[in-house]
């Protein structure tokens, strides 16, 4: 069998002692494995990388296109980007995927027969980090959900779903609160789930579903969401498993993919041969699905189910009663190694098929053109005051043809008719509206704002597509 190049990276902590653990495994179980090494993290960022890698290295990325990583470290404050974001964005990892299996009796867990799949959008929403100081009080981070990001995500997770026999996708948003956003992702699950007739599709809002997550797992199999919510609910539900630490993930994108253990560099028992290398062998496991190499990645995975149900366990794993054995870093890669070629016999035995490497998605579907039309102008002020004060300002200073229909504070209606007991900051959202709106009306009405000595932060041009407003009301609008 040809070799497959990959890149790895020990990483920091205790990342060097399982990266080693881990490639000792994979090249016992007979991976066909052609490493290419680079150095990432902490030592990069202290030669004043602020990206944590240096340029040479993204080479080795672009080439290989695989990549199994150890933790990293990422200072704190100073301006230091997480690497893994960096990696993710870069190289277009949309997809983050992460089983959350349990291993009862062996790892404690409430949910002995939990096994589901968090396939998380990687590159949008939030983590997007597009963020402003606006005001003296007032901070805005501008959350970014596009139709073809949520397509790709969303289809991932329904052939996720088809090439590993799972029978359900669970969409989880907060589209009755953010009706554009989280609408939009929603609305293109809908449509693509179309395409998959034979497995189940349902919808959870993302506050219940995590609760459900946390305390009913078996309800679930796959579920679709977006960037933050992925990330809190794989965290809830690698906890449910009982052991965050056996916790992997894996980046997927057009170009390329990133696996790696979800848990950190773990600095306080770096260096004592003690670490659990099993989320980052895990990690390899569905690395090697990804490079076709299926037969090593289930003769592998079941070694190390062997190895578990036979009581060989690290120090954080080891309880009185189940485990027969503690033992360190090393010695646990000997005991998977020792049962090579073996299968577990309580636990499920994993077969990966004959495979045929990464998963292969067809092109994005092409978007149908809405006719788009100008109805308006949000404004973001910097004032403080009354609302009724600053509407008299707006209203003595406003731009042929355009109308104040209303001044709403952090989301609230507080012009005409607001509440007294609304909580008002120093960010004010004016809605100005024309029949027939014009750029040259808005840069009018910005002119007109300024010369009254308002102090504009910000403008949204407010669309309808199709007759539809492209823009949501204020509370209590």
């Amino acid at each position: 069998m040809t070799k497959t190049p990959i890149t790895i990276a020990r990483g920091d902590g205790i990342g060097p002692e399982i990266m080693d653990a881990t490639l000792q495994i994979l090249e016992a179980g007979g991976a066909q494995l052609d490493t290419e090494e680079i150095e990432i993290g902490e030592k990069v960022y202290e030669r004043g990388v602020m990206t944590g890698i240096e340029d040479s290295s993204w080479a080795s990325l672009r080439k290989t296109k695989v990549f199994l990583k150890a933790p990293i470290f990422t200072p704190m404050g100073g301006g230091f980007k997480s690497l893994n974001v960096t990696v993710r964005k870069t190289m277009g990892f949309y997809a983050n995927v992460r089983p959350c299996v349990a291993y009862a009796p062996y790892v404690d867990s409430l949910f002995p027969d939990m096994d589901m799949v968090v396939v998380r959008e990687n590159e949008e929403d939030l983590y997007a980090g597009i963020e402003y100081r606006n005001t003296q009080d007032v901070r805005t981070a501008l959350k970014v959900i596009s139709r073809p990001g949520s397509e790709r995500i969303i289809r991932y997770a329904f052939e996720y779903a088809k090439a590993n026999n799972r029978k359900k996708v669970t969409c989880m948003i907060k589209d009755n609160i953010m009706k554009v956003a989280d609408g939009l992702f929603y609305q293109v699950f809908q449509e693509i789930g179309e395409d998959y007739p034979d497995i189940e599709k349902e919808r959870y809002i993302i506050d219940i579903g995590a609760a459900r997550i946390a305390a009913r797992p078996g309800d679930f199999d796959v579920v679709v969401t977006e960037n933050l919510y992925g990330d809190i609910i794989s965290d809830i539900a690698a906890e449910v498993t009982g052991s965050v630490g056996l916790g992997i993930s894996a980046n997927i994108g057009d170009h390329g993919a990133m696996f790696e253990a979800m848990h950190g560099t773990a600095p306080d028992i770096a260096g004592q041969g003690i670490a659990n290398p099993s989320g980052l062998l895990l990690g390899a496991v569905m690395m090697l699905v990804h490079i076709g190499q299926n037969d090593v990645a289930g003769k592998v995975h079941n070694a190390w189910l062997k190895t578990i149900e036979d009581g060989i366990h690290t120090g954080d794993l080891y309880k009185d009663g189940i485990s027969a054995r503690n033992v360190g870093t090393d010695e646990f890669a000997k005991a998977v190694i020792e049962r090579m070629g073996e299968k577990p016999e309580k636990l499920p035995v994993r077969d990966y098929g004959s495979g045929g490497g990464a998963l292969k998605l067809p092109p994005v579907r092409e978007r149908v053109t809405q006719k788009k039309v100008l109805d308006g102008v949000d404004v973001f002020v910097d004032w403080e005051g009354a609302p009724d004060d600053l509407a008299a300002i707006i209203n003595d200073n406003l731009a042929d043809g355009l109308t104040l229909k209303i001044i709403s504070n952090r989301g609230v209606k507080v012009w005409p008719d607001g509440a007294p007991e609304t909580f008002c900051s120093d960010s004010w959202r004016l809605r100005m509206i024309g029949d027939t709106a014009t750029h040259t009306q808005i840069a009018a009405q910005l002119s007109k704002l300024h010369e009254a000595g308002l102090d504009f932060t910000g403008t949204e041009n407010l669309y309808s597509f199709d007759g539809e407003a492209g823009y949501t009301k204020a509370q209590g609008e």
